[in-house]
């Protein structure tokens, strides 16, 4: 009788030894995600982040360039 528990026991605990790890490994796993996304998610003002054409039409609106020199620089980015 000693055997038979001892050979349920020994099945039980290496899977969930096994399930042990895959659970800690996905936890590891969501919390490095996380931290990325988040990481990631402050850098959207970079200027790396904004097209040309945004950051021009920005300039003109703010009265910086003028609508010849708008047009000239929109033409030059089109090419």
């Amino acid at each position: 009788m000693n055997n038979l528990y001892y050979d349920h026991m020994f099945g039980w605990g290496l899977g969930g030894g096994l399930m042990m790890i895959i659970f800690w490994v996905a936890v590891i796993f969501f919390i490095v995600l996380l931290v990325r996304e988040a990481r990631n998610g402050n850098r959207s003002d970079t200027p790396g982040s904004r097209s040309a054409l945004d950051i021009l039409k920005d300039r003109y609106v703010k009265g910086e360039i003028d609508k010849k020199e708008f047009e000239e620089k929109k033409k030059d980015l089109s090419n």
